[in-house]
């Protein structure tokens, strides 16, 4: 089968701008698909059909899909690789049936306006997603591109580096780069009163963090005070060695049972790149508690199901690894997580109690694995003097699936 489907970047130049190669790809469509911005730019004796994307974009999608062996030119935004439509539908088009002729992406631009090297920046976007995603990026001296979700983004995201101590913070909006129309617009996260801007924007941040900053790493064993709990967490010392066992890595899925106030999870999901995650707990209280914790630490895309294990890990997507935090002497629960968890993937259990302990020593038994005990001790005032306290030991079961 031929190259029947192109996807072509346009940038905010318009057809001026696209590249010779790509030129021949629209004007030979048998099908044009985009916004209605893009097809705008095309001329009207044009013979080709127009699909615009529909909401859900799931349907435009199976539309072009449809059209397989025909000539369909896709126009996108800048890079179609870059948080654009081509992420979408590449994986359903055999690399031999597609081409891609990108335009410079707006975080290309963005950096060539800043002087920034865009290899030390974090590219990331809001389009259509929850803003608090930001919070998990915001860190003294980093730098940030903000693909915005309208013209409102740049008075939220000031608000948001308020909040979080970071009101020094240097904020520049970039609008319509590339076009006639593009304007810049500079100043503080504190203070900032430049009224809505353009819809299509890019927000740049210079983070300075003030003296009342938050300031998280991304590293596993955040302080147990950025959490609220009702009990249920996981210490810091304790959740540092549990995310050393679980392995998180760059897209692979973590099953949380028994989230507690989901530390676990949130924490897995701050250390890799795309990963994903869905904390279980049967409290509706805690699952309230988990998504709040969730949205404060940058992670609001936490999957969260409110339902007893194991009945309520019916229908997940495998996961690449698993914790069990709570529960692990409910019957079924651990041979039910064993099953889902895919070829290679890595399980962890906590338990504190002789009864826990035996269910996670018959399993090593069974499939492997290690026995770790985990004893804590932190000092607090005694007298005029300091003391050791001696948190309750915790004994950890991890294997590896062949």
């Amino acid at each position: 089968m031929s190259r029947w489907l192109s996807i072509v970047g346009v940038g905010e130049d318009g057809l001026e701008g696209v590249s010779p190669a790509a030129r021949p790809l629209i004007a030979g469509a048998e099908t044009l698909v985009g916004g209605a911005r893009h097809l705008a730019m095309i001329s009207g004796d044009h013979p080709a059909e127009r699909l615009t994307w529909e909401s859900p974009l799931a349907e435009t999608v199976d539309a072009v899909l449809a059209r397989r062996g025909t000539r369909v030119c896709v126009l996108a935004t800048g890079d179609p690789m870059w948080y654009g439509i081509g992420v979408t539908l590449v994986p359903r088009v055999p690399a031999e049936e597609r081409t891609i002729i990108p335009a410079p992406s707006s975080f290309s631009l963005a950096c060539a306006r800043l002087g920034w090297p865009l290899a030390e920046v974090e590219a990331l976007t809001v389009h259509g997603r929850p803003l608090d995603l930001v919070r998990a990026h915001i860190a003294p001296g980093a730098r940030l591109l903000l693909l915005a979700n309208d013209g409102d983004t740049p008075a939220q995201m000031a608000a948001l580096l308020g909040e979080a101590g970071y009101g020094e913070s240097r904020i520049t909006v970039l609008e319509h780069m590339g076009g006639p129309n593009e304007n810049r617009i500079d100043g503080a996260a504190a203070g900032w009163n430049a009224g809505r801007a353009a819809d299509l924007n890019i927000v740049a941040v210079e983070c300075r963090a003030g003296a009342d900053a938050k300031t998280y790493t991304r590293a596993p064993g955040l302080p147990d005070t950025v959490y609220e709990n009702d009990g249920q967490l996981t210490k810091r010392e304790v959740r540092a060695a549990t995310l050393a066992a679980l392995v998180p890595l760059p897209g692979q899925r973590l099953w949380d049972v028994g989230a507690g106030c989901g530390s676990v999870a949130i924490e897995w999901l701050r250390a890799a790149r795309g990963a994903e995650a869905v904390a279980v707990e049967r409290s509706p209280e805690r699952c309230a508690m988990i998504a709040r914790n969730a949205a404060a630490l940058g992670t609001p895309q936490l999957e969260i199901v409110t339902g007893e294990a194991p009945d309520a890990l019916a229908g997940l997507a495998p996961p690449d690894a698993v914790f069990i935090g709570g529960g692990v002497t409910e019957s079924g629960l651990v041979e039910a997580c064993w099953e889902a968890l895919s070829s290679g993937g890595r399980l962890v259990a906590n338990v504190v109690t002789v009864e826990g302990e035996r269910v996670v020593d018959d399993w090593r038994e069974k499939v492997g694995g290690d026995l770790t005990r985990i004893a804590i001790s932190r000092t607090k005032p005694l007298g005029d003097f300091s003391g050791w306290s001696s948190l309750a030991p915790v004994t950890q079961w991890s294997v590896t699936k062949p």
